[in-house]
């Protein structure tokens, strides 16, 4: 690792999933030219649940789309596993992201001729690959749309939507799942339901996941949140709650320089351990919204819709997945 930041931001003593070195980005040439990513260096740890966050423009999700393969960096290195993303032709970059990476993105992304089943086996079906059915009910267990399979898209709300693009990306075994704003479209209820499947993806499944968020709450179910700024790591959070998260954003600008290891006033073994408060295979338990996801404000009242897993708007980051303010962090995996 070349980059100054290499220290800062690769995880030591662990498996790395994925990873980029001195990776660079620039859209346009000349004066209109934008640097989108400046050298950056980093390490995505298997089995640990990733956010990335910043203000917009910072290069949040070029990034990710450089190491998912959606896009070609302009100079550096971005890789999954052993294998470096650079120079691989348009075939093999395809059947690396088929084989070895799931996809959750705000617009959920399924086929709306194909019933849920038949959109959560779709990589595998088209890869010529078999269905591990055992694993497949496992999966759709957890997720809790087991009744739902049969029905098209438009049949079912956002939050099973949502839940069935997960179980798609989860059912073919990546190496990694990314997740590009996935609650974006979502109510804060279903908000929370989906970070709870990808936090669970993680605790139970050994899943790595990388998600985009601008959400204080959503970063809060992650192990780690990486911050970006001007195309630059510039700060880093480990096991945050939201409020950690939300003290860092605000001000952002006036941290560029600052190294990440001054993410938390909370001593790490005073602060609880993350608890899935909510059971996977049906409606939320009784204390769903408790969790590490502190709410940025939390003098707010909830204003949160209590209907169920509708795609209704953006998500309310001072509530939690029942419409209460969430009190502090998920509980020990």
């Amino acid at each position: 690792m070349t980059s100054a930041h290499a220290e800062l931001t690769q995880p030591s003593g662990t498996a790395v999933a994925a990873g980029a070195e001195d990776l660079t980005k620039v859209y346009g040439t000349g004066d209109t030219a934008v640097h989108a990513l400046r050298g950056v260096t980093v390490g995505f740890a298997k089995s640990e649940f990733t956010a990335i966050m910043g203000p917009s423009g910072s290069g949040k999700s070029t990034l990710m789309h450089c190491l998912a393969g959606l896009d070609e960096a302009s100079g550096g290195r971005a890789y999954i596993g052993d294998v470096a993303l650079t120079g691989l032709s348009d075939k093999e970059m395809t059947k690396l992201r088929r084989d070895r990476i799931g996809f959750v993105f705000q617009s959920f992304n399924l086929v709306p001729t194909l019933t849920a089943a038949e959109n959560i086996t779709l990589p595998l079906d088209i890869a010529g690959r078999d269905v591990d059915r055992e694993w497949f009910d496992t999966v759709v267990g957890r997720l809790g749309i087991g009744d739902r399979l049969g029905h098209l898209p438009t049949e079912l709300s956002g939050g099973q939507q949502q839940r069935v693009a997960c179980a798609r990306a989860l059912v073919g075994r990546p190496d990694i799942i990314f997740g590009d704003e996935p609650t974006g479209n979502l109510d804060s209820r279903s908000s929370g339901e989906v970070l709870s499947i990808l936090r669970a993806a993680t605790d139970e499944f050994g899943q790595t996941v990388v998600i985009v968020t601008h959400d204080p709450r959503a970063a809060s179910y992650a192990d780690r949140v990486v911050f970006l700024a001007d195309g630059n790591i510039v700060r880093e959070l480990t096991r945050p709650t939201a409020d950690d998260v939300f003290e860092v954003m605000r001000h952002l600008d006036d941290d560029h320089f600052v190294t990440p290891e001054s993410p938390s006033t909370t001593d790490d073994e005073d602060r609880p351990r993350p608890i899935l408060s909510k059971t996977l295979s049906g409606a939320p338990a009784a204390d769903a919204g408790v969790g590490r996801h502190q709410a940025a404000d939390q003098g707010s009242d909830s204003g949160d819709s209590d209907s169920d897993d509708s795609s209704s708007g953006d998500s309310d980051p001072d509530t939690g997945p029942d419409g209460a303010a969430p009190r502090g962090r998920h509980e020990a995996r």
